[in-house]
């Protein structure tokens, strides 16, 4: 049902998403017999993937037939090439835990004027949870308005991200990132669709989001909504132009002040200096895991990657990236294990 507060463009999307979540709801019932193919490894596409992005983009160029398309599974096929107007369209993030059954996904709608995301709609149809915003006027959740955390602690903050999953991803840089961030926080999770995770942060629920490898689909909608709801959005090096980058850092302003010290050097954009610095810190946590894993006495939960020198203040003060700087880890905690002798035969203790 559409609503006369809305802006008109973004009624059109959000009836577009509503019909697209109708045949992921009806699919659902019946995952198993939902027809899965491979793009490549670990990404995989299904039939209602592609029937979603057809509802969608017939509904939206029935209204629009000037507008341009950029869908995850069609492209550019559809709409028009040279218009100002460009719809960008996930027709279902989160594919991976919808073919599982693990209700976690959503539809996600943008429209870009000019280059810049105007509209947006990010829709669960699991939860029938609706997630809007129009530049200027805020962002929403099912009509009421939806606003960022208002943690500044990073200590008790939860931030959620997306754990690269594909062959050529950087694997090792990504376990150093865990290692810096999984200390100075009080949680770390991997939902598995980057649109909700945004709306996450937009509504609140989560404190912060990161995540490297997406593509303008899995963070357009996301991304205004996130501003909208007073976030901020961009790179790891904190520069907002980053639909395009394959990088995404978002949260409340305190808290993304606080990760973007964190992330910087892994940037893509970082400068020399940060990108060794970022080296270093890889092997370094390289290494550690390998020795971890060598010797099975080591404590492997001891939190010995962040040290007095080179912990995040948790205060939600400000700091410097060099601040920020993590040293290579403290020497692993050793456990004492206490062998205790049978007590004797008729001993009443064993009683």
């Amino acid at each position: 049902m559409s609503s006369p507060n809305l802006h008109p463009m973004l009624n059109v999307a959000v009836k577009a998403a509503r019909a697209a979540g109708a045949i992921i709801n009806r699919a659902a019932l019946d995952v198993e017999a939902v027809r899965i193919s491979q793009k490549q490894v670990n990404d995989f596409v299904t039939e209602v993937d592609h029937a979603s992005e057809k509802v969608i983009i017939e509904t939206l160029l029935g209204a629009y037939p000037g507008h341009g398309i950029l869908a995850e599974e069609s492209g550019t096929e559809y709409g028009a090439k040279d218009s100002e107007f460009v719809w960008i369209i996930d027709p279902l993030d989160g594919t991976t835990n919808f073919i599982h059954g693990f209700p976690v996904y959503c539809v996600s709608i943008a429209l870009s004027v000019r280059g810049k995301i105007e509209q947006a709609v990010v829709f669960d149809p699991s939860r029938n949870d609706l997630f809007t915003a129009t530049k200027g006027r805020g962002a929403y959740m099912n009509e009421r308005r939806i606003r960022v955390s208002k943690r500044v602690k990073l200590s008790e903050c939860l931030i959620s991200t997306g754990f690269p999953f594909r062959t050529g991803d950087n694997f090792k840089q990504y376990l150093a990132i865990m290692a810096d961030m999984m200390p100075r926080m009080a949680g770390l999770r991997r939902p598995g669709a980057a649109a909700l995770d945004l709306a996450y942060v937009a509504a609140g629920f989560t404190d912060g989001f990161f995540e490297t490898g997406l593509n303008p689909w899995d963070v357009a909608a996301g991304s205004l909504l996130v501003t909208e709801a007073g976030g901020l959005i961009g790179n790891f090096t904190g520069e907002p132009e980053f639909l395009d980058q394959r990088e995404c850092l978002a949260g409340a302003p305190r808290v993304y002040g606080q990760l973007v010290p964190l992330l910087a050097k892994y940037s893509k954009f970082a400068n020399v200096d940060d990108k060794l610095r970022a080296s270093d810190r890889v092997r370094a946590v390289s290494a550690s895991t390998k020795a971890n894993a060598a010797d099975a006495s080591v404590d492997l939960y001891a939190r010995s990657t962040v040290t007095e020198a080179t912990a995040a203040p948790l205060d939600g003060s400000a700091e410097t990236p060099a601040a920020a700087a993590p040293a290579a880890p403290a020497a692993p905690r050793k456990l004492t294990r206490i062998k205790r002798e049978a007590p004797a035969e008729g001993d009443a203790s064993a009683k």
